[in-house]
C-alpha cells in the first residue's frame, strides 16, 4: 500500500524484521543484513521507505507543483524499495517480502514501525549523510526511541566471530542479555559477554588504597550471577567471560572488530535519568567495528 501520510500499521500484520530503506548503499547493506536475520528467525521481512511529502522551500527557479513533487518523491521511494526486494530475495529467496511506501518524517514512520516489530534494522548512514559522518541522525534516533531492539548495519562483520554483549551488572542489561544468547544460539557461535568497570574517576591516592584483586574479584561474581539463568536457558551457547578495567565503550569497541555482533542496552547503569540512548550506546553507534544492536530495557 501507498500512502501519503500517516496511516495506521495494521494490527493483524505479524511481528516481523523491518528495514528502513532510502536508496543509499548503507541501506542495501542493512536490507542484505536483516534478509539473512529473517531467515534465520523464520521471521517475515518488511521493506518501507519513509518520504515527506512536502515540498521544499528554497528549491530555486523551479516551481514545482505540489502533485508533480509527489509523484517524483513516489516514485524514486518505489525504485528503492524495488532494488531493495531485490537484495533480499538474492540472500534469501525463500522469504516473504512486503514493500511500503509510507509518508512522514523518517525518524516517526519507523518509531511508529517499531511498535509493531520483533525487530528494527537501519543503515548507519542515510543518502543525506556526510563523509566522516560515522551515524546518520536517523539511525541514532530509532535506536533511542524505538519500542523494539534496533540493529544499526555498520562496519565489516566477522563471519566465524561471536556475538558480543556488554553487562554492566544491573537488570537494565537483562534485555540485551536475551538478545545475545538468542543471537548466538542462532548463529551457532560463541557469546562473549564483556564486563568493564572504570577507575578513572580516582587518583593516584586513591589508587594506592584500594585493593583491586578483591574488587575485581567482586566483578566477575557479579557477571557470573548475571549470566547464570542464561547459560542454563542456553545450554549450546559457549560463553566467554572478560571483566576489564576499562572504559566500556572502548572495551566493546575493540572487540566488536572480531564480532558478527555487538549487543548493548539502550542505556546503561550510570546513564543520566531521562536520556534516550546511553554514551556506550552512541560511541558505538559511530565507532563499532561491526552491526551494533541495541535493545531497550
Amino acid at each position: 500500500m501507498v500512502g501519503r501520510g500517516e496511516q495506521p500499521v495494521s494490527e493483524q500484520r505479524p511481528r516481523g524484521v523491518v528495514v528502513g530503506v532510502d536508496g543509499s548503499e548503507a541501506a542495501a547493506g542493512a536490507v542484505r543484513w536483516a534478509a539473512q536475520e529473517a531467515a534465520r528467525r523464520h521471521l517475515p521481512l518488511r521493506l518501507v521507505a519513509a518520504v515527506d511529502w512536502a515540498v521544499p522551500a528554497g528549491i530555486g527557479a523551479v516551481d514545482l507543483q505540489p502533485e508533480i513533487f509527489r509523484d517524483a518523491i513516489e516514485a524514486a521511494a518505489q525504485e528503492w524499495l524495488a532494488h531493495a526486494r531485490a537484495v533480499a530475495e538474492d540472500v534469501a529467496p525463500e522469504l516473504g517480502t512486503e514493500t511500503e511506501v509510507r509518508g512522514g518524517v523518517p525518524a516517526a514512520v519507523l518509531h511508529h514501525e517499531s511498535e509493531t516489530a520483533e525487530l528494527l534494522v537501519v543503515g548507519n548512514r542515510g543518502v543525506g549523510g556526510f563523509a566522516g559522518l560515522f551515524a546518520g541522525s536517523v539511525s541514532i534516533a530509532a535506536a533511542a526511541s524505538a519500542r523494539c531492539p534496533v540493529v544499526v548495519v555498520r562496519g565489516t562483520p566477522t563471519p566465524d566471530g561471536p556475538v558480543v554483549v556488554g553487562v554492566d551488572g544491573s537488570p537494565v542489561s537483562e534485555p540485551a542479555l536475551s538478545f545475545a544468547f538468542t543471537a548466538a544460539s542462532a548463529r551457532g557461535s560463541g557469546l562473549v559477554a564483556v564486563h568493564a568497570w572504570s577507575d578513572s574517576t580516582l587518583d593516584a591516592a586513591g589508587w594506592a588504597l584500594l585493593e583491586w584483586d578483591a574488587i575485581e574479584a567482586g566483578e566477575r561474581e557479579l557477571l557470573a550471577e548475571r549470566l547464570a539463568g542464561w547459560s542454563e536457558k542456553y545450554p549450546d551457547v559457549v560463553v566467554t567471560r572478560e571483566v576489564v578495567r576499562d572504559n566500556p565503550a572502548a572495551a566493546l569497541v575493540s572487540r566488536s572488530r572480531r564480532a558478527q555482533l555487538v549487543v548493548v542496552g539502550s542505556r546503561g547503569r550510570g546513564s543520566v535519568r531521562g536520556a534516550l540512548l546511553g554514551s556506550v550506546s552512541q560511541v558505538l553507534l559511530r565507532h563499532a567495528g561491526c552491526p551494533v544492536a541495541v535493545v531497550r530495557a
